[in-house]
């Protein structure tokens, strides 16, 4: 260990618009040491998720911004190294928000044992983590879908989509997705089971959505906002419920989203929109990881992992987030497992 470095991509700059490669740094240090509490942990598994970008910027948006110079927050599958906490020993694989660097301190009193049996380590930060613990918990918490509505989730091919529709199905609803691409388009409605997709390149997305919904929305989870928003606000039905998940669409803007278009169809209909903070529901996160990791292991929930190799390819996979490249859970392998 006393001869290794350690490897973390630091914010340079913020960004102006999209992030760019330039805005975030590789550099090298020295191996952090635990102390009382802590884990030395060995990246496995990094996420690449759009909140990130929230983070990178000037304002407070779940948590405060990433000081310049500081690693890049993000989740991860690591094995412990080294433990100065009662709970955990070398070798144990947990998940923690430890960043985009090879090695980390995480805390005892945050990191989370992952158990193996459940699936693969990749899918504690995917189907089985943050992403499918999203999509549950907003689809049941906030959209309380029942069956015969008619459920529409946009970004429907990203990691969080592609299980909220998935979910929707379960519970008995007719659900269209709304993705970029006939191939996203065919996942949806081949190996996820949709009903319907509606592709968010097409001439007349308004139209397509309005004859793929032709009696409403019922439940609308929101992940991207903008023009794809626009499309779908006319279609509430009486009583809809609008989860607002992410709002990809203007992560990167450099004007605040306009969003007064939408208040006469929540106005008329009575639709409840509600933003959705995965972190605000803690409490139930070990119930949905359940229910999830059993609807995996039925064959009843299905996932895809873009997987990108070598943390020094982080900042480059982080820009497909945002220009519709990715396709499914992006992830980057930091080491073997």
């Amino acid at each position: 260990m006393a001869t290794e470095s350690n490897r973390r991509i630091v914010l340079a700059a913020r960004p102006a618009g999209a992030p760019k490669e330039s805005d975030l740094r590789l550099e090298e240090g020295p191996v952090p040491q635990p102390a009382d509490g802590e884990l030395l942990v060995r990246t496995i598994w990094l996420s690449l998720d759009p909140y990130m970008r929230l983070r990178m910027g000037t304002e407070v948006r779940y948590y405060p911004p990433i000081p310049i110079g500081e690693v890049i927050v993000g989740g991860a599958v690591s094995r412990v190294v080294e433990s100065r906490h009662p709970a955990f020993a070398p070798g144990d694989i947990v998940d923690d928000y430890t960043g985009w660097q090879d090695y980390a301190i995480a805390q005892g009193a945050s990191a989370r044992k992952v158990d193996p049996a459940l699936g693969p380590l990749s899918t504690a930060i995917g189907v089985l983590g943050m992403p499918g613990l999203t999509a549950y918990l907003g689809l049941v918490k906030v959209g309380r879908p029942a069956p015969g509505d008619t459920v529409v989730i946009s970004a429907a091919a990203g990691a969080v989509g592609a299980v909220a529709g998935q979910v929707a199905k379960i519970a008995g609803c007719r659900v269209v997705g709304i993705a970029g691409g006939e191939e996203k388009l065919a996942y949806l409605t081949g190996e996820l089971g949709f009903d319907a997709a509606v592709d968010r390149h097409g001439n007349d997305v308004p139209g397509a959505l309005a004859a793929a919904c032709p009696d409403g929305v019922d439940v609308y989870f929101e992940n991207v906002g903008g023009p794809i928003g626009d499309a779908v606000y006319p279609l509430l039905a009486h009583g809809a419920r609008v989860v607002i998940c992410g709002g990809i669409s203007h992560y990167n803007a450099t004007e605040p989203p306009r969003t007064a278009s939408h208040l006469a169809p929540i106005l008329f209909t009575e639709a409840e929109v509600k933003g959705f903070n995965i972190f605000s529901y803690a409490a139930h996160y070990e119930h949905a990881r359940r229910r999830l990791a059993r609807w995996l292991a039925e064959g009843r929930l299905a996932y895809r992992e873009d997987i990108v190799e070598g943390l020094e390819n982080a900042p480059a996979a982080f820009q497909r987030l945002f220009d519709g490249r990715n396709f499914g859970k992006l992830l980057v392998r930091v080491s073997a497992e």
